[in-house]
């Protein structure tokens, strides 16, 4: 039997953007395992720092509590629904999701889940196998996942096969792509987050989401609970304009 030889070629290159877009998501596949400061799973009875949490409301309900200007000044004029990803620390990755809306001139939380970001932390220069999550605003236009549509307004691209983790992942990383919403760094907007497009180039990375949490760090993502992720798709509406906001908390409100 002949074998066209270039769709042979574009189905393994496909196949492998594709785990490339998985594996920026995905755990540590060599190396040292990362010790618990770095959002290891910590042993039964170990102790660790509190999670983040939020900052407490301010008196100016226009202003996002914890945005400082500098972000606050990227965050797009109509856009009325902000996921705010609080970092507990540069080299940290436990973190803190919350999901605000604007009424009018006021902004309110209205979802608030524990969370983790990249296993090394944060960076405002974010490059390939760094570990660390991208501090910045960034666009959410596209989701999808393992599972069926929970009920998003989001383009909703579900593809079993497609999100299914690799193989040789162990058990805890199994369910991460059940549900995911891409985070629009280095990536195509209007693609499904599968797309493994990287307009900056290779070398400052992709495949960056919102997905559900294994219990630590991430290459560079951010993860919450499964109840967290259905919650936004549900919420996040197109017409607007979702955002994240993300990143340690000394780099968010400088």
């Amino acid at each position: 039997m002949q074998i066209d030889s270039a769709r042979l070629t574009a189905v393994v290159t496909a196949a492998g953007a594709l785990l490339a877009t998985l594996s920026a998501c995905g755990p540590a596949l060599s190396g040292p395992a990362p010790g618990p400061a770095h959002g290891a799973p910590r042993a039964p009875g170990q102790a660790g720092r509190a999670p983040a949490t939020p900052p407490t409301a301010t008196a100016d309900r226009t202003r996002i509590p914890g945005i400082g200007d500098r972000l606050h000044r990227r965050i797009p004029a109509d856009s009325r629904q902000v996921v705010a990803v609080y970092g507990e620390g540069r080299d940290s990755a436990d973190s803190r999701v919350v999901l605000y809306t604007r009424q009018g001139p006021y902004w309110r939380p209205v979802g608030n889940w524990r969370s983790h970001n990249g296993r090394d932390g944060w960076t405002t220069d974010h490059h390939e196998g760094d570990e660390r999550s991208p501090v910045g605003v960034f666009t959410l236009t596209d989701a999808g996942g393992v599972l069926a549509d929970p009920g998003t307004r989001l383009p909703y691209d579900r593809a079993e096969h497609a999100y299914a983790p690799p193989a040789g992942w162990d058990e805890a990383h199994q369910h991460d792509f059940d549900y995911v919403i891409a985070i629009d760094y280095n990536r195509r907007k209007g693609s499904p987050p599968r797309d493994a497009t990287r307009p900056w180039g290779q070398d400052k990375g992709g495949g960056i989401w919102l997905h559900m949490d294994h219990g630590s760090g991430t290459s560079a993502c951010v993860s919450l609970s499964k109840q967290g992720m259905a919650f936004l798709l549900r919420t996040l509406d197109p017409a607007r304009d979702p955002v994240v906001v993300m990143g340690d908390a000394a780099t968010l409100t400088a």
